[in-house]
């Protein structure tokens, strides 16, 4: 689902508002000692939802934007997300529009739930070639959920599961579309069952053994989190056939 841009820039601003830095003196007592507009409450339950707004657009931001600055205001990290996050929502496409490129543009949080909410806490800290093998285990695991099998994961599961063939006792499959004899549903199936392998042996498996490999540059972990992502929704689409 699209983001409501008013509603999340409205969020915004009322966060910024109440972590605004401002003289903490009274009418009856002179401090040099600075506070926060908002109450300790009232910001934490803003930023409740001001962080799920940054997930959303700034995906890296606890990595990506400097925590340490302002030592006087704990919320200095958040602030500045949040004014970056603002300026993205209200000039992303104009500001792609004229350096000259308005192409589409790939979000994580739209990508399947399985994909994402797989990889979301690992990405979110910069772990982005964790992420995509936790993306991938959630899979194999919702898979293994829909078909009622523990006693196959990962290839063998889904090279399995795809099968042109019948179904078998304790082996069933998952259809695409309804098996007409046709051409069309031989490949539909040959092509899923090849896809899936694919991101098992090609993505999921040299990122489970990532000692003495570099990180992934996030914009690389997008492109096989999204591949994760196609075949999680496959999977879920799909029916099982017994």
């Amino acid at each position: 689902m699209a983001i409501d841009v008013d509603w999340a820039r409205s969020e915004i601003a009322k966060f910024l508002t109440l972590t605004r830095m401002r003289s903490a003196s009274t009418s009856t007592v002179l401090t040099s000692r600075l506070a926060t507009a908002g109450s300790h409450d009232e910001i934490v339950a803003s930023a409740q939802v001001v962080e799920q707004i940054l997930d959303r657009v700034l995906p890296a931001w606890r990595t990506s934007v400097p925590s340490e600055g302002n030592k006087a205001n704990r919320w200095y990290q958040h602030r500045e997300a949040a004014q970056r996050a603002d300026v993205v929502l209200q000039r992303d496409a104009e500001i792609r529009k004229h350096l000259g490129d308005d192409a589409p543009q790939l979000s994580a949080s739209t990508m399947h739930p399985w994909a994402w909410e797989g990889a979301r806490a690992l990405w979110q800290s910069g772990h982005f070639r964790q992420a995509v093998t936790a993306a991938a285990r959630k899979v194999n695991a919702e898979t293994q959920n829909k078909l009622g099998r523990r006693d196959a994961s990962e290839t063998a599961l889904f090279v399995n599961a795809f099968s042109k063939d019948a179904p078998k006792p304790g082996q069933p499959r998952l259809r695409l579309m309804p098996d007409d004899g046709s051409d069309t549903f031989k490949s539909v199936h040959r092509g899923a069952a090849a896809f899936a392998e694919g991101c098992f042996a090609a993505i999921r498996n040299p990122n489970s053994h990532e000692d003495g490999l570099p990180e992934l540059p996030e914009h690389e972990a997008l492109e096989q989190l999204a591949a994760i992502s196609v075949l999680a929704r496959w999977v879920d689409s799909a029916t099982v056939e017994r």
